[in-house]
């Protein structure tokens, strides 16, 4: 399991899998083959039926820039290895193919080949599921941010604290925009309206979280900087419930960056032991995951022990079995927005619920993790990230 640093990652929208990924693939390609006259690359799968939508070939472009690059768009094949894949030609100048890769974005800005030749980043922790690593905590008398430390370093704490002023920086960032967001759907950016709103109300949590959710997700949608919680889709739902709990408890910042920690961990668990594509298991690998992310830290921050951040945890992921990843003309624009801001509620009833509990609970955190890769599996691929199904096919 890979640090925290390749997890939370700070970046341009408005997809991990579809903006992040690609960018990468296509800075290592040129940095492999910088002599070419011209590149191609052929989309395939997940990533060609809704890359326009998601900006992949911008972010294809950018990265391959100053060299020009023919993109190709092929929705109709899927590769067996993963629906997020990529085939890249260096050309001369008699268009003939010199050097060719083919690559795979498979959520989280992370690359992988079917081979596996790609050069992985070191895997520095030894225990890579929650059980153990809840054994490892009542046994050292440690919580679950101290794990993060012990084989992170101390160093980790500063790239935390870079991630949190980014969140909170989109946070602000989003809350002062209005008009519309960037394509055809011209959906309507609501964070500024909510949280004028929400400041008027006596009872202003939901409508502040909301907020908070909003500005976010528009943010991403708009190809803006945001943080990857896990993933761009879905990067609404931590900052937001965060934001909401350091204002209503007056959290200093060591607390927040504990809290992001154990949000990271979860996610990076989640990661590590099943999938956080939606091009693969679909928007309960990405809200899903965040919500389980947000109502773990949540359950931290009320004080929660190990069993309870195990069942809020949990019980986030549990509530989103099945969720469909069907973005309306490929834009991570409906229902992927409103998705983050009612996750992020949901994130916080999660913690307030297993709070009035001992923790004891029948599904674990590691077996809800399996059991979504299997929901996942037996998913049509209509309804994982291809915009072919769900709600998607209603506007097609």
């Amino acid at each position: 399991m890979q640090s925290l640093r390749s997890f939370y990652c700070i970046g341009h929208g408005p997809s991990s899998s579809h903006t992040m990924g690609p960018f990468n693939a296509g800075t290592l390609f040129k940095k492999r083959f910088p002599k070419a006259f011209s590149y191609r690359v052929t989309l395939f799968g997940s990533l060609a039926a809704t890359g326009r939508g998601h900006l992949t070939d911008n972010a294809l472009r950018q990265a391959l820039e100053p060299i020009s690059v023919e993109i190709i768009f092929r929705p109709d094949i899927t590769k067996p290895f993963h629906s997020n894949g990529m085939f890249f030609e260096a050309l001369n100048e008699q268009k003939v193919v010199t050097d060719s890769w083919e690559v795979y974005s498979v959520g989280g800005s992370a690359l992988k080949e079917a081979n596996d030749n790609l050069t992985p980043e070191p895997s520095i922790y030894p225990l890579t599921t929650l059980n153990d690593i809840m054994r490892w905590c009542q046994e050292e008398h440690k919580e679950l941010w101290q794990y993060v430390e012990q084989y992170e370093g101390e160093a980790i704490w500063s790239y935390l604290e870079e991630v949190w002023e980014t969140m909170q920086s989109t946070i602000d960032r989003g809350l002062k925009q209005t008009g519309v967001l960037p394509g055809l759907l011209k959906y309507p950016r609501k964070a500024s309206m909510f949280f004028a709103k929400a400041r008027k109300e006596e009872k202003r949590a939901h409508g502040i979280i909301f907020a908070y959710a909003l500005a976010t997700s528009e943010e991403n949608a708009s190809g803006n900087i945001v943080v990857t919680a896990p993933t761009c889709g879905a990067c609404g739902v931590v900052p937001a419930v965060l934001r909401y709990l350091k204002e209503l408890y007056n959290l200093d910042k060591t607390d927040c960056l504990r809290a992001l920690a154990v949000a990271g961990l979860l996610g990076n668990l989640v990661k590590f032991n099943g999938s956080i594509s939606g091009a693969e298991v679909g928007c309960q690998g990405e809200v899903g995951v965040a919500c389980s992310m947000a109502a773990g830290m949540a359950s931290y921050l009320f004080g929660g022990n190990l069993q309870q951040i195990d069942y809020a945890a949990e019980m986030g992921l549990e509530h989103h079995l099945g969720m469909t990843c069907d973005p309306i003309a490929g834009y991570v624009q409906v229902p992927c927005i409103e998705r983050n801001a009612v996750a992020a509620i949901r994130a916080i009833d999660a913690a307030e619920y297993t709070s009035y509990t001992d923790g004891a609970h029948k599904v674990s955190f590691d077996e809800i993790i399996q059991t979504m890769v299997e929901t996942g599996k037996d998913m049509n691929t209509k309804y994982k990230e291809t915009s072919l199904g769900g709600l998607a096919k209603r506007y097609l």
